[in-house]
């Protein structure tokens, strides 16, 4: 599956060496330096599908309730599976806080899912540390999420329509707080999109 050619996903191999605490610190330290530094327009690297069931993605609330994107249903999502460790996620995470907001109004949430091995407290360590207050916390430290959505590494984003269709993906860290990517999002994933362009005017890839 291909992933995005500017910055890599975090592979299987990389989690586990992080997850052990190898490479924690040194992600978390290259916060700032790493922010926007060469990453793409979300816009650009999101590769549009036709409507199709999403995958069934399970993961917790900060309270440790289960849920899935079937409890969204009738809300658009920009799903993205993040870790504190990883440092292309926490390049990218600034833009996806600033996103949610500037979609509100079309009715699509962002729901950023951790898969730190530790759970709740990293993740509230993180959220604290850089002011973030508009997103949920929402946990998956069994890792699942990953093999579910048959990904690489991480971060991977997926866009899901009001009906729970998922109709977009992005393997790879990407700037999504830009209007050519709310534009996108609004149609893709908005309460009212408008239709699906055809193929050839996006030459979109099957997922």
């Amino acid at each position: 599956m291909p992933s995005n050619s500017i910055r890599p996903a975090i592979t299987r191999r990389s989690a586990i060496a992080a997850a052990t605490g190898l490479a924690a610190s040194a992600c978390a330290g290259n916060y700032a330096r790493a922010q926007l530094d060469g990453m793409p327009p979300a816009a650009d690297a999101i590769r549009q599908s036709r409507p199709a069931p999403a995958p069934n993605l399970t993961f917790l609330d900060a309270g440790g309730r289960k849920l899935s994107l079937a409890n969204y249903r009738g809300s658009g999502l920009v799903v993205n599976v993040w870790a504190t460790w990883c440092g292309p996620c926490v390049a990218e995470f600034p833009t996806l806080a600033a996103l949610a907001p500037r979609l509100a109004g079309a009715g699509i949430l962002v729901l950023p899912i951790s898969i730190d091995a530790d759970g709740l407290k990293p993740v509230q360590q993180f959220y604290a540390s850089h002011g973030v207050r508009n997103l949920p916390i929402l946990l998956d430290p069994n890792g699942n999420s990953p093999n579910t959505l048959n990904a690489p590494g991480i971060p991977v984003t997926i866009v899901v329509n009001p009906e729970g269709q998922l109709v977009g993906r992005t393997d790879g860290a990407a700037d999504w707080n830009n209007a050519r990517t709310i534009d996108l999002l609004t149609r893709l994933a908005g309460r009212t999109p408008a239709a699906m362009p055809t193929q050839a005017q996006t030459g979109f890839q099957p997922i």
